[in-house]
């Protein structure tokens, strides 16, 4: 087993701080990265070294050839990727170990196999876990994919073959519309992901997408941390993720903690890994894909686990074993991450961007903020337009989404616009309150959402300075105030 001293950290912003602060309580010697427009990144303070990656803002963190350089010449033994950018890059995880570095993730050949969907499907369908019906190789022919369409039964559902992210992925409801929606899948797919190639599968109308985190050491041992509800999405993209879902069923829920750590364990994974499915409303379960990297939503698991997910990483990549049988891990409670952006959800949810002029925390018992921006930092329109993760725990599902109201009402973002008016409409909407969801939920409520933005912060100083200036006056005439 290698100890490892020096880590640097593949990524930027929320999770790059958040890996440091994993590093610091392991005693571990950190190492970030920033590009030119990251100089004042609140990570690049806190690290315990930083250095610059010059050029194109986005690209300087995908060169991983001089990631990998730079990382030697700070005397790392090691690369945390974080999540984005290079975390699913397998060709990166390769060359991080021919090189004498650890790559902390799992090995490259499993990143490879599940960062294809059509390998990964195959896979996990001969091990026995169940998949939507579709194609098992990718095609580029139109008129191919109509008649596959046809033969599968409308609705289906066009996805980018190697790309995720909602890119590249098109439902089509009937076989009028499918040539259309074909090119317009395949179009983006190659935009983003360097190739147009698709998939066809089975579309399933108003599931739930629930996920399971597994953690696995080289040894051989599999546990699961529970699951997580990352059915409220836009544009399939999460939004909100819960743990665990406020309404599985506990049959289902025990099938799909079964199967996913016994396709684990037939594979010989290792690392963290997120094992995603989506239910129907009959709870039939389909596999979808396999996330080989921390997930944004990971700190949800950790509150009611109290497994610090980041740490098992560094940990089992030094070559730990697991430090706890599955039935000693004991789930508490119910965690809810919100995903705060700068985007206008009023405005087909349009980034926003600018400098941050007053920000204004939550906080209190069972409130968490993983975030890297503060008052003055400026948002750039180079990255994804997440500033920060708020996360509350309460005992019950009740407690839980009365804390989210509360803290929701807390939270003040002034200088861009964000989706925090969506968040506060979310949590007093009635199927949230029950637990209601599927990834439809979206779709079904924006328009009866009311999206002004709440009270700014600056409104609120107002507020002070009056009530401040009425004190002020009572002393100088020598009021007296009875009650």
């Amino acid at each position: 087993m290698k100890k490892i001293t020096k880590i640097l950290v593949a990524n930027r912003g929320e999770i790059a701080l958040r890996i440091i602060r994993a590093c610091k309580e392991l005693d571990i010697k950190s190492v970030a990265i920033f590009s030119e427009v990251d100089v004042e990144g609140i990570w690049v303070k806190k690290a315990d070294e930083c250095y610059p990656i010059t050029g194109d803002a986005l690209q300087a963190y995908l060169d991983y050839d001089r990631i990998i350089t730079l990382a030697l010449k700070a005397g790392c033994d090691a690369i945390h990727p974080g999540y984005g950018f290079l975390s699913e890059n397998a060709e990166f995880a390769a060359a991080c170990g021919e090189r004498g570095l650890i790559f902390i993730g799992p090995k490259p050949e499993h990143i490879a196999l599940f960062g294809d969907k059509m390998a990964s499907k195959v896979a996990m369908r001969e091990i026995g876990v169940p998949v939507l019906e579709g194609t098992d190789e990718p095609i580029v022919d139109k008129a191919e994919g109509g008649k596959i369409a046809a033969k599968i039964g409308f609705p289906v559902i066009i996805k980018a073959a190697f790309g995720g992210g909602g890119r590249g992925m098109r439902i089509v409801k009937s076989a009028k519309l499918f040539d259309e929606m074909f090119d317009s899948a395949t179009n983006e797919a190659k935009k983003y992901f360097g190739k147009g190639d698709v998939f066809i599968e089975k579309y399933v109308e108003n599931p739930r997408h629930i996920e399971i985190q597994v953690v696995a050491d080289k040894y051989g041992n599999v546990v699961h941390l529970g699951e997580r509800d990352c059915s409220i999405q836009r544009r399939h993209q999460k939004v909100i993720e819960i743990a665990p879902s406020p309404r599985l069923n506990p049959e289902a829920r025990k099938e799909l903690y079964r199967i996913s750590t016994k396709a684990m364990m037939k594979l010989g994974y290792e690392s963290v890994g997120t094992v995603e499915y989506l239910l129907d409303e009959d709870d039939n379960i389909y596999f979808i894909e396999m996330n080989t990297r921390v997930q944004v939503e990971h700190p949800v698991t950790e509150i009611i686990s109290g497994v610090d997910i980041i740490q098992r990483m560094i940990e089992i990549a030094e070559g730990d074993k697991l430090k706890y049988l599955q039935e000693e891990i004991k789930f508490r409670g119910y965690a809810i991450e919100f995903r705060i952006n700068a985007e206008n959800p009023q405005n087909n949810f349009m980034p926003s961007v600018g400098t941050i002029t007053n920000y204004m925390t939550p906080g209190g018992p069972g409130v968490r903020l993983d975030s890297s921006v503060y008052t003055g930092y400026t948002i750039v329109p180079n990255y994804d337009s997440m500033v920060g993760k708020l996360i509350v725990w309460a005992i019950d599902w009740e407690g839980a989404v009365k804390k989210a109201s509360r803290a929701l009402d807390e939270f003040y973002i002034d200088g861009v616009i964000t989706n925090l008016p969506l968040h506060r409409e979310i949590v007093k909407d009635k199927d949230f309150m029950e637990g209601k969801l599927n990834t439809s939920y979206l779709d079904k409520k924006m328009e009866l959402f009311n999206l002004k933005a709440t009270k700014s912060i600056a409104e609120e100083e107002q507020k002070t300075s009056f009530i401040a200036g009425l004190i002020k006056k009572i002393k100088e005439h020598k009021l007296v105030v009875r009650h």
